[in-house]
Protein backbone atom coordinates (compact mmCIF):
# COMPACT_ATOMS: atom_id res chain seq x y z
CA UNK A 1 0.00 0.00 0.00
CA UNK A 2 1.43 3.22 -0.72
CA UNK A 3 1.78 6.32 1.30
CA UNK A 4 -0.53 8.18 -0.37
CA UNK A 5 -3.49 5.90 -0.63
CA UNK A 6 -2.78 5.09 3.41
CA UNK A 7 -3.51 8.50 4.15
CA UNK A 8 -6.51 8.70 1.86
CA UNK A 9 -7.77 5.87 3.90
CA UNK A 10 -7.13 7.30 6.91
CA UNK A 11 -8.76 10.70 5.80
CA UNK A 12 -11.67 8.77 5.59
CA UNK A 13 -12.58 7.02 8.28
CA UNK A 14 -11.45 10.23 9.73
CA UNK A 15 -14.41 12.06 7.89
CA UNK A 16 -16.89 9.45 8.38
CA UNK A 17 -16.34 9.27 12.18
CA UNK A 18 -17.08 13.29 12.15
CA UNK A 19 -20.02 12.61 9.81
CA UNK A 20 -21.53 10.31 12.09
CA UNK A 21 -20.86 12.12 15.10
CA UNK A 22 -22.34 15.37 13.43
CA UNK A 23 -25.73 13.55 12.66
CA UNK A 24 -26.06 12.28 15.82
CA UNK A 25 -25.75 15.25 17.67
CA UNK A 26 -27.53 16.83 15.08
CA UNK A 27 -30.36 14.41 15.94
CA UNK A 28 -30.35 15.18 19.24
CA UNK A 29 -30.55 18.96 19.17
CA UNK A 30 -33.32 18.28 16.70
CA UNK A 31 -35.33 16.14 19.22
CA UNK A 32 -34.40 18.19 22.28
CA UNK A 33 -35.97 21.21 20.53
CA UNK A 34 -39.02 19.84 19.51
CA UNK A 35 -39.82 18.73 22.56
CA UNK A 36 -38.75 21.88 24.14
CA UNK A 37 -40.86 23.78 21.98
CA UNK A 38 -44.20 21.66 23.30
CA UNK A 39 -42.78 21.63 26.72
CA UNK A 40 -41.56 25.10 26.80
CA UNK A 41 -43.30 27.04 24.25
CA UNK A 42 -40.13 28.63 22.96
CA UNK A 43 -37.07 27.15 21.42
CA UNK A 44 -33.67 25.66 23.08
CA UNK A 45 -31.60 26.10 20.18
CA UNK A 46 -33.41 27.87 17.00
CA UNK A 47 -32.09 31.28 18.37
CA UNK A 48 -32.88 33.39 14.95
CA UNK A 49 -36.55 32.22 16.01
CA UNK A 50 -36.44 33.41 19.82
CA UNK A 51 -34.92 36.60 18.62
CA UNK A 52 -38.34 37.35 16.07
CA UNK A 53 -40.46 36.13 19.02
CA UNK A 54 -39.03 37.99 21.35
CA UNK A 55 -38.91 41.57 19.42
CA UNK A 56 -43.38 40.35 18.51
CA UNK A 57 -43.67 39.82 21.97
CA UNK A 58 -42.12 43.82 22.72
CA UNK A 59 -44.37 44.93 20.12
CA UNK A 60 -47.46 43.39 21.62
CA UNK A 61 -46.54 44.90 25.43
CA UNK A 62 -45.49 41.19 26.47
CA UNK A 63 -42.60 42.38 28.04
CA UNK A 64 -41.97 39.56 30.46
CA UNK A 65 -42.13 36.97 27.67
CA UNK A 66 -39.64 38.88 25.84
CA UNK A 67 -37.22 39.27 28.88
CA UNK A 68 -37.65 35.42 29.39
CA UNK A 69 -36.84 34.95 25.41
CA UNK A 70 -34.15 37.44 25.87
CA UNK A 71 -32.68 35.31 29.06
CA UNK A 72 -32.62 32.05 26.46
CA UNK A 73 -30.26 33.96 24.45
CA UNK A 74 -27.99 35.19 26.53
CA UNK A 75 -28.11 31.08 28.37
CA UNK A 76 -27.75 30.37 24.84
CA UNK A 77 -24.43 32.42 23.83
CA UNK A 78 -22.87 31.37 27.71
CA UNK A 79 -23.78 27.77 26.44
CA UNK A 80 -21.31 28.27 23.38
CA UNK A 81 -18.60 29.93 26.05
CA UNK A 82 -18.69 27.17 28.54
CA UNK A 83 -18.29 24.86 25.46
CA UNK A 84 -14.64 25.86 24.74
CA UNK A 85 -13.99 26.50 28.21
CA UNK A 86 -14.80 22.66 29.14
CA UNK A 87 -13.02 21.04 26.46
CA UNK A 88 -9.49 23.55 26.62
CA UNK A 89 -7.04 21.25 26.37
CA UNK A 90 -9.20 18.36 27.18
CA UNK A 91 -7.69 15.09 25.49
CA UNK A 92 -11.37 13.92 24.42
CA UNK A 93 -13.41 17.31 24.03
CA UNK A 94 -16.66 15.83 22.33
CA UNK A 95 -16.97 13.37 25.58
CA UNK A 96 -16.70 16.30 27.86
CA UNK A 97 -18.62 18.40 26.41
CA UNK A 98 -21.48 15.91 25.51
CA UNK A 99 -21.04 13.96 29.90
CA UNK A 100 -21.90 18.23 30.39
CA UNK A 101 -25.15 18.62 28.21
CA UNK A 102 -26.33 15.00 29.97
CA UNK A 103 -26.12 16.95 33.03
CA UNK A 104 -27.74 19.92 32.17
CA UNK A 105 -30.13 17.81 30.43
CA UNK A 106 -30.65 15.60 33.65
CA UNK A 107 -31.39 18.74 35.46
CA UNK A 108 -34.01 20.07 33.31
CA UNK A 109 -35.68 16.49 33.28
CA UNK A 110 -35.74 16.63 37.26
CA UNK A 111 -37.60 19.88 37.36
CA UNK A 112 -41.22 19.12 37.30
CA UNK A 113 -42.43 22.40 39.08
CA UNK A 114 -44.31 24.60 37.08
CA UNK A 115 -42.92 27.73 38.97
CA UNK A 116 -39.43 26.41 37.94
CA UNK A 117 -40.55 26.65 34.02
CA UNK A 118 -38.19 29.14 33.05
CA UNK A 119 -35.68 27.67 35.08
CA UNK A 120 -35.69 24.14 33.17
CA UNK A 121 -35.74 26.10 29.82
CA UNK A 122 -32.53 27.71 30.39
CA UNK A 123 -31.26 24.60 31.34
CA UNK A 124 -32.16 22.92 28.39
CA UNK A 125 -30.84 26.39 26.01
CA UNK A 126 -27.54 26.07 28.21
CA UNK A 127 -27.02 22.42 27.14
CA UNK A 128 -27.90 23.38 23.57
CA UNK A 129 -25.38 25.93 23.27
CA UNK A 130 -22.85 23.92 24.60
CA UNK A 131 -22.98 21.03 22.56
CA UNK A 132 -21.71 23.22 19.57
CA UNK A 133 -18.31 23.08 20.84
CA UNK A 134 -18.49 19.36 20.37
CA UNK A 135 -17.32 18.95 16.74
CA UNK A 136 -16.42 22.59 15.09
CA UNK A 137 -15.30 21.25 12.06
CA UNK A 138 -14.82 17.87 9.83
CA UNK A 139 -11.51 17.88 8.07
CA UNK A 140 -11.04 21.53 7.75
CA UNK A 141 -14.12 22.12 6.79
CA UNK A 142 -16.53 24.28 9.06
CA UNK A 143 -19.80 22.58 10.49
CA UNK A 144 -22.66 23.56 12.58
CA UNK A 145 -24.61 21.31 14.93
CA UNK A 146 -28.00 23.47 15.82
CA UNK A 147 -27.20 26.22 13.35
CA UNK A 148 -28.94 24.50 10.50
CA UNK A 149 -29.39 28.19 8.57
CA UNK A 150 -25.80 28.32 8.11
CA UNK A 151 -25.85 24.57 7.12
CA UNK A 152 -28.03 25.37 4.83
CA UNK A 153 -26.57 27.78 3.55
CA UNK A 154 -22.94 26.52 2.97
CA UNK A 155 -24.89 23.74 0.74
CA UNK A 156 -27.04 26.05 -1.36
CA UNK A 157 -24.09 28.08 -2.05
CA UNK A 158 -21.86 24.56 -2.70
CA UNK A 159 -24.75 23.74 -5.41
CA UNK A 160 -24.45 27.27 -7.17
CA UNK A 161 -20.94 26.52 -7.18
CA UNK A 162 -21.39 23.09 -8.65
CA UNK A 163 -23.24 25.06 -11.46
CA UNK A 164 -20.65 27.58 -12.62
CA UNK A 165 -18.22 24.75 -12.34
CA UNK A 166 -16.01 25.58 -9.62
CA UNK A 167 -17.26 22.89 -6.94
CA UNK A 168 -16.09 23.48 -3.20
CA UNK A 169 -14.41 20.62 -1.23
CA UNK A 170 -16.90 18.52 0.08
CA UNK A 171 -19.63 20.67 0.22
CA UNK A 172 -22.25 17.73 0.47
CA UNK A 173 -21.49 17.40 4.06
CA UNK A 174 -23.42 20.48 4.83
CA UNK A 175 -26.67 18.74 4.67
CA UNK A 176 -25.62 16.54 7.25
CA UNK A 177 -26.90 19.07 10.11
CA UNK A 178 -30.44 19.77 9.03
CA UNK A 179 -30.80 15.97 7.93
CA UNK A 180 -30.07 15.14 11.82
CA UNK A 181 -32.33 18.18 12.80
CA UNK A 182 -35.25 17.43 10.99
CA UNK A 183 -34.93 13.75 11.90
CA UNK A 184 -34.98 14.46 15.45
CA UNK A 185 -37.44 17.05 15.35
CA UNK A 186 -39.62 14.85 14.02
CA UNK A 187 -39.33 11.87 16.78
CA UNK A 188 -38.89 14.82 19.62
CA UNK A 189 -42.24 15.85 18.45
CA UNK A 190 -44.03 11.82 18.31
CA UNK A 191 -42.25 11.37 21.87
CA UNK A 192 -43.64 14.41 23.63
CA UNK A 193 -47.04 13.70 22.10
CA UNK A 194 -47.04 9.88 23.55
CA UNK A 195 -44.82 11.34 26.81
CA UNK A 196 -45.32 14.97 27.74
CA UNK A 197 -42.11 16.29 29.67
CA UNK A 198 -40.98 12.98 30.56
CA UNK A 199 -39.15 12.82 26.94
CA UNK A 200 -36.49 15.12 28.95
CA UNK A 201 -35.04 11.62 30.03
CA UNK A 202 -35.45 9.66 26.72
CA UNK A 203 -33.21 12.93 25.87
CA UNK A 204 -31.10 12.90 28.60
CA UNK A 205 -30.50 9.07 27.88
CA UNK A 206 -29.57 9.56 24.26
CA UNK A 207 -27.35 12.34 25.27
CA UNK A 208 -25.63 9.83 28.18
CA UNK A 209 -25.24 7.31 24.99
CA UNK A 210 -23.48 9.29 22.85
CA UNK A 211 -21.21 10.63 25.42
CA UNK A 212 -20.05 7.24 26.21
CA UNK A 213 -19.44 6.45 22.64
CA UNK A 214 -17.56 9.75 22.14
CA UNK A 215 -15.32 8.09 24.79
CA UNK A 216 -14.06 5.48 22.37
CA UNK A 217 -13.08 7.74 19.95
CA UNK A 218 -9.14 8.64 19.83
CA UNK A 219 -8.40 11.35 22.00
CA UNK A 220 -6.06 12.53 18.33
CA UNK A 221 -9.26 12.40 16.49
CA UNK A 222 -11.74 14.40 18.77
CA UNK A 223 -9.02 17.15 18.33
CA UNK A 224 -9.11 17.53 15.22
CA UNK A 225 -12.78 18.41 15.39
CA UNK A 226 -11.49 21.60 16.86
CA UNK A 227 -10.15 24.64 15.03
CA UNK A 228 -6.29 24.71 14.94
CA UNK A 229 -5.20 27.71 17.59
CA UNK A 230 -3.15 30.02 16.16
CA UNK A 231 0.51 30.33 16.78
CA UNK A 232 0.92 32.98 19.83
CA UNK A 233 2.21 36.86 17.88
CA UNK A 234 5.94 37.02 17.53
CA UNK A 235 7.81 39.47 19.74
CA UNK A 236 9.08 42.57 18.23
CA UNK A 237 12.48 42.93 20.26
CA UNK A 238 13.31 46.35 18.25
CA UNK A 239 9.65 47.75 18.68
CA UNK A 240 9.54 47.07 22.61
CA UNK A 241 12.98 48.59 22.84
CA UNK A 242 11.76 51.85 20.88
CA UNK A 243 14.16 51.19 18.35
Amino acid sequence: MTRERRRRIIRRRRTTIGILLVAAISFLAGMTDAAGLLIAGSFVSFMSGNTTRAAVALADGQAAYAAVLLGGLLMFVAGNALGIVIAHNAARRAFRILAGATLLLALAAIITDPGLATLQFYAIVLAMGLVNAAVEQIEGLPIGLTYVTGALSRFGKGIGSWMVGTPRRDWGLQIVPWIGMASGGICGAFLERALGAGVLWLVCTLAATLAVLTFFIPPRLQQRFAPRSLPPPVKNSRAESGL
